[in-house]
């Protein structure tokens, strides 16, 4: 009853340009030195937005610093993660399409407009950063490797797998809030379930502003492990057949190249090398568990959209 009151009231202080209310989301982990600056930027660009701040645990005053100019705050106890500040936001966001920025000021609040523009056709648009947008080469040329392999396993072209500046349908980033983890690696996972889950993606480029006042948390191999082990995860959910496909045509090619060899070792033609049958085996083997997840993946799809 007080989030429709809130969306009420929301709907009718300003006129709205789109046919849809919307959250304007900033996790926040210290940020007082800027957050205000960066929220009054939100409120000149789409003033018919609900303003809305995870203080993720904070210390510095982020909390008063942000109610000061009008965004409505959430607090958490102590530091949970930039994930999990996210999982707070959509659960509390009371607008029917969330827009996440970042709360230092590395995204043009003059940008949200661009993404809501196309949130009457799409389920989620994604800001894209331009080449001189990434911190470094390597993390570009990483961030790039990951788009390409997620690309692959998901079927479509995905750009920009980790931008974390995006507006989301509440009601469907709400379907795959379970999936997501409580620290860096939401944009991935979300990213990914809208796309396997067959929902539609806009991609609009932008141009990010590096990082004031510090590095970046993530560890480019470290980090770049753990997304190549959630795109796995998130195929394995919806699209099992895309990983264990290949799997078991490596094993069954491996298994006819251990053949081969062993004919031209002087083996009889008819001989089956222990090799052979042993990645023959593997390669059925993988093929059915494929066959057996893509019928129960199908099973729980089905469930869901009753």
């Amino acid at each position: 009853m007080i989030d429709e009151l809130r969306r009420v009231a929301s709907a009718d202080a300003v006129t709205s340009r789109w046919p849809f209310t919307v959250t304007v989301a900033l996790p926040a982990f210290n940020e007082a030195h800027g957050i205000g600056a960066v929220i009054q930027s939100i409120n000149a660009a789409c003033p018919e937005a609900e303003v809305l701040v995870v203080a993720d645990g904070s210390t510095d005053g982020t909390p008063a610093v942000a109610e000061a100019v009008g965004a409505r705050v959430v607090q958490h106890p102590y530091n949970k993660g930039n994930g999990a500040a996210i999982k707070t936001a959509i659960r509390a966001a009371t607008g029917d399409v969330l827009v996440i920025v970042d709360a230092d000021g590395q995204h043009d609040p003059a940008d949200i407009p661009r993404l809501l523009d196309y949130m009457t056709t799409y389920d989620m648009a994604v800001g894209v950063r331009s080449r001189s947008s990434h911190a470094s080469r390597t993390r570009g040329a990483g961030n790039w490797l990951l788009d390409r392999f997620a690309s692959y396993v998901a079927g479509m072209e995905l750009d920009d797998l980790t931008s974390g500046f995006r507006a989301m349908r509440r009601s469907v980033v709400l379907e795959f809030i379970h999936l997501l983890p409580n620290r860096y690696s939401w944009p991935t996972t979300s990213m990914l379930s809208f796309a396997k889950a067959g929902y539609s993606i806009k991609f609009v480029p932008i141009e990010a502003r590096h990082r004031a006042g510090g590095k970046s948390g993530q560890k480019l191999l470290r980090n770049g492990i753990k997304f190549v082990m959630i795109i796995l995860r998130i195929v394995m959910l919806f699209n099992p057949l895309r990983v264990m496909g290949p799997v078991g045509l490596v094993l069954l090619l491996l298994s006819i190249l251990g053949y081969v060899l062993s004919v031209l070792n002087g083996d009889r033609i008819l001989h089956l090398p222990g090799s052979t049958i042993m990645f023959f085996v593997g390669a059925i083997v993988v093929w059915m568990f494929g066959l057996l997840a893509e019928q129960i993946v199908a099973l729980g799809l089905g469930k869901r959209d009753r």
